[in-house]
């Protein structure tokens, strides 16, 4: 009878609701002893809204929780979004990893780079195998996407098969396969799919996707074309693309160099996996001022705008063998991710200002997605013929539209699942049963924490209204024993009537303990609260903002 209570659940932790941070859970068995499997431990990264953030990580607070019975993390394909919080997330966990060669080798070269990581055994595990990890039976199935070895997983349970997509797309013609595996997907189809968990990403966008074929042939017409040095930003894990750039550059009689470290472990892992033949050795970086201007591409990092990557160092001139002229083309083959927009347009604006042309997807065919439009979802539907779909791995937009196609597809039940959902699949229909708490975690320097812990709201405070201490020292008879100290850090200099914002400040803590009977001034407590509302009164009235104060108050004797 104890079978009968036998649950089939969906849970994710992140992804469901944003693009990023991808973690899902499957849990099979009684709702008191479920036994579970986690699928991709990705990061998110911050915004302008948590000043000092490093990283945005899933809470897994739950999963702690059920870390006795988490039978394994099976890791999609190796972008930070599904695979870059097993270094911090991992060690607390201890679970088996399985992953691809080219996701393993990534996370060893990261740990060489990273000198805070442990070591993290990973199984290797690629699309085509199969393994079992307690009541799962799971299989790996090619797709294609934008970096090698991407899978997606056909999850086996007894109480019915489920279709986990990953990222991937339909291209008939990558520069770097695999090719999503029609004929696989339509064999595990006609086995009975009860749900597929499938990628948003592009549900809001008609058609196709191009071929990275055609985008190999549009950039090296871009190259052909250029007068003056080309310089080309991708993701650095898109080894496809780089391939192209390469192959495209070696076909307009060009020397090809790669600037940017994650883009130079990316390219290693790859050629250890004989993932570059065919393409010729990159030039050194010294090399660069002795190459004709028409003979030479740059590969970089800081598609995203990121302010310490090749391209933010180029755009502010700042690189010692390595800088662009006038007439020189930077191409930027690659999205931008929400968000990154502001820090992106910066570094265009800084190229712009040396003369520097720019090219986009907006002007040129030099990018495609790596994930699904909407006639590449209909084809996904009609080969996997599912009873549930669940989309996962997209903003409420995206998330929407594919419940919407679906629908529109005939798919039956098309729940509506956001992070911290517990969806039970079977037995019964679709149906959520549950929440946990899905929050996130920051990675601040050497420290994780949540919100509060790391301070994040009070430093966003400071970073609006500033900061002033107060230091006063009363003597026995509770009168100043010397001028207070008043440090203002962060405000204006002066105020309206051009008074030194200081000398403002410390008149009105002046005020604030004279104000007070002598006799009452043994409340030091007090004291302190009467400063610390007059500096901010003050602030406030000259400044129209109210600074954070902190105030020390001490009697001698």
């Amino acid at each position: 009878m104890a079978n009968n209570k036998n649950e089939l659940v969906f849970l994710p932790l992140g992804g469901l609701g944003e693009i990023g941070m991808n973690l899902a859970l499957y849990g099979y068995g009684p709702a008191e002893k479920r036994e579970w499997i986690m699928v991709d431990c990705g990061v998110t990264f911050p915004g302008p809204d948590l000043p000092g953030v490093d990283l945005v990580l899933p809470d897994i607070e739950f999963v702690r929780e059920q870390r006795d019975n988490l039978k394994a993390m099976i890791i999609t394909h190796a972008h930070e979004d599904h695979y870059g919080a097993i270094a911090t997330l991992w060690p607390g966990l201890n679970v088996p990893i399985y992953a691809s060669p080219f996701t393993a080798g990534l996370l060893e070269a990261k740990r060489e780079y990273e000198s805070w990581m442990r070591e993290i055994p990973v199984t290797i595990f690629k699309a085509g195998d199969t393994i079992n990890v307690g009541p799962f039976t799971v299989e790996g199935v090619p797709v294609n996407h934008s970096i090698p070895e991407p899978m997606a997983l056909a999850i086996r349970t007894p109480l019915g098969n489920i279709v986990h997509t990953g990222d991937w797309k339909i291209d008939h013609a990558p520069t770097l396969g695999p090719k999503t595996d029609e004929a696989r997907f339509r064999a595990i189809g006609d086995e009975g799919v009860l749900a597929l968990m499938c990628d948003s990403t592009n549900a809001m966008r008609d058609g196709v996707s191009p071929s990275e074929e055609e985008i190999s042939a549009s950039l090296r017409q871009v190259i052909e074309n250029a007068e003056g040095r080309v310089a080309l930003t991708t993701f650095s894990s898109n080894i496809g693309r780089i391939r192209s750039i390469a192959k495209a550059a070696d076909e307009a009689g060009r020397q090809v160099l790669l600037l940017g470290s994650s883009l130079k472990r990316a390219v290693a892992v790859a050629r250890d996996l004989g993932m570059m033949e065919g393409v010729k050795p990159f030039v050194d970086e010294d090399e660069f001022g002795y190459i004709p201007r028409d003979k030479v591409v740059a590969i970089l990092t800081g598609s995203q705008g990121e302010p310490r990557a090749a391209l933010a160092k180029l755009s502010r001139d700042e690189m010692r063998n390595v800088a662009l002229a006038a007439g020189d083309l930077v191409v930027f083959s690659s999205r931008a991710i929400p968000g990154n927009e502001k820090a992106i347009q910066d570094i265009k604006n800084g190229l712009v200002e040396q003369g520097v042309h720019i090219l986009t997807d907006n002007e040129a065919l030099v990018h495609v997605s790596g994930h699904p439009r909407r006639n590449e979802l209909k084809q996904m539907y009609e080969w996997i013929r599912p009873e549930i779909l669940v989309p996962v791995h997209g903003e409420a937009a995206h998330l929407i539209a594919q419940k919407e196609l679906a629908e529109q597809s005939g798919i039956a039940q098309v729940p509506r699942v956001r992070n911290g959902d517990v969806l039970r699949l079977a037995p019964g229909p679709a149906e959520v049963i549950g929440h946990v708490e899905a929050g996130r975690v920051f990675k601040d320097g050497k420290l994780i924490g949540n919100f509060d812990e790391m301070g994040i709201g009070e430093r966003r405070k400071l970073s609006f209204v500033g900061h002033v201490a107060v230091n006063v020292l009363l003597n026995s008879k509770f009168d100043f024993a010397g001028d207070p100290d008043v440090v203002p850090i962060g405000l204006p200099g002066f105020d309206d009537e051009d008074e030194r914002m200081e000398d403002v400040l410390f008149d009105a803590v002046l005020g604030a303990v004279e104000s007070i009977p002598r006799s009452r001034r043994k409340d030091l407590g007090m004291v302190k609260e009467a400063i610390r509302r007059s500096v901010r009164a003050a602030a406030n009235e000259c400044w129209g903002k109210k600074p954070v104060v902190t105030v020390f108050v001490n009697r001698l004797g």
